[in-house]
């Protein structure tokens, strides 16, 4: 089944690619990281968490390239992935408590926006609600260490910034991907 699940992020890798394009420009086709990334999130994800975690896998693919890329997390992605995680993750019968764990972080990312709005985009605050229902869904301890993870990620690549000299207290750097690289690692690792 993870072979099965690789090639699907592989084939998911491909239409990744052409979404980022359209919101970003092409993305380099060669080396062909971005379908081999898909297929090993996705691959990884199904082996640890089951099938109904690969909507949100390539869903945070996705979403992490553009942030990456272009800085924004786009609504027109967003929007649409809370009831296709939501209906994916049904199954689990979780999904009461999965709901409530992602009000509960997008409520935490909205707190953190609202004081400080030019530190962290609303589109943090939509993503960080995707997070809280797939660790939700896993748990509560879940939930909290997929949410430190990316905050963590994110202040160790701030720190490296500032280290090298190649940014300042200042510097602005997309959130997202550190978000999901956190959820990915600590809900893939730890459970």
């Amino acid at each position: 089944m993870v072979a099965i699940m690789a090639l699907f992020g592989l084939l998911c890798g491909r239409a990744i690619r052409a979404l980022a394009d359209s919101y970003s420009g092409p993305v380099p086709a060669w080396p062909p990281a971005l379908e081999a990334v898909t297929a090993a999130v996705v691959a990884l994800v199904a082996w640890r968490l089951g099938p109904p975690y690969v909507c949100f896998a390539v869903i945070g693919v996705a979403l992490a390239v553009i942030d990456w890329r272009t800085c924004t997390l786009p609504d027109a992605i967003t929007l649409p992935a809370y009831p296709i995680t939501a209906l994916s993750l049904l199954p689990t019968g979780e999904l009461p408590r999965a709901l409530a764990g992602g009000a509960a972080l997008a409520a935490v990312y909205g707190v953190l926006w609202f004081a400080r709005p030019d530190a962290m985009g609303l589109g943090d605050v939509k993503l960080a609600g995707l997070i809280g229902l797939a660790g939700g869904a896993l748990g509560w301890q879940a939930l909290v260490l997929a949410a430190f993870a990316g905050q963590l990620l994110g202040a160790l690549y701030a720190l490296a910034l500032l280290l090298s000299r190649r940014g300042t207290r200042h510097t602005q750097f997309p959130f997202g991907p550190f978000m999901l690289l956190g959820a990915f690692t600590t809900l893939c690792l730890a459970w």
